[in-house]
């Protein structure tokens, strides 16, 4: 009868531990700042420098501030539904389109857009994804990025270090 009871603790203990690690999430929330040490930039293009997160279990609320080889930045708010539903936001004249999503399974967030500018050709959209990661530490955020216009693509990955 004693065997029964300790076999049956240990098997609740063990679902509640599973279930509880299976509910953790990365934590995106906070302030990120570029590891411009890890990172390769392309020359004369605009690159996020910081983004501040908040996450929700429905939504994510981002600032973005993308720099220039000036140093000056452009910021720029954007609120998103988790659940692939479109938002549309208007960035220095700029249309914007986009959706994120959550991975089920690894728990990153994948966000799609599309901004429509004008160019030296006239107007030209640069349709973009990115794949958002935190490390088990919570230090360390990638952001792995596909860019798309008319001139080309671009591929890389960035690498952010939590400030706040």
């Amino acid at each position: 009868m004693k065997t029964k009871a300790i076999l049956l603790y240990l098997f609740l203990f063990t679902i509640t531990f599973s279930f509880s690690a299976f509910g953790q999430q990365s934590n995106f929330s906070g302030e990120w700042k570029l590891n411009k040490e890890k990172t390769i930039l392309a020359d004369n293009q605009l690159f996020l420098s910081k983004v501040s997160i908040n996450l929700k279990s429905d939504s994510l609320l981002t600032i973005r501030v993308y720099e220039n080889a000036n140093g000056e930045g452009y910021p720029f708010e954007e609120k998103l539904s988790l659940d692939g539903k479109e938002s549309k936001i208007v960035i220095y004249n700029m249309p914007r389109t986009t959706r994120a999503s959550r991975s089920n399974t690894d728990g990153s967030i994948i966000i799609e857009s599309t901004t429509t500018f004008q160019g030296n050709n006239g107007e030209d959209n640069l349709i973009s994804k990115e794949t958002w990661k935190v490390d088990s530490e919570g230090k360390t955020l990638t952001i792995g990025f596909t860019n798309k216009m008319s001139g080309g693509e671009i591929v890389g990955i960035n690498y952010y270090i939590k400030v706040k």
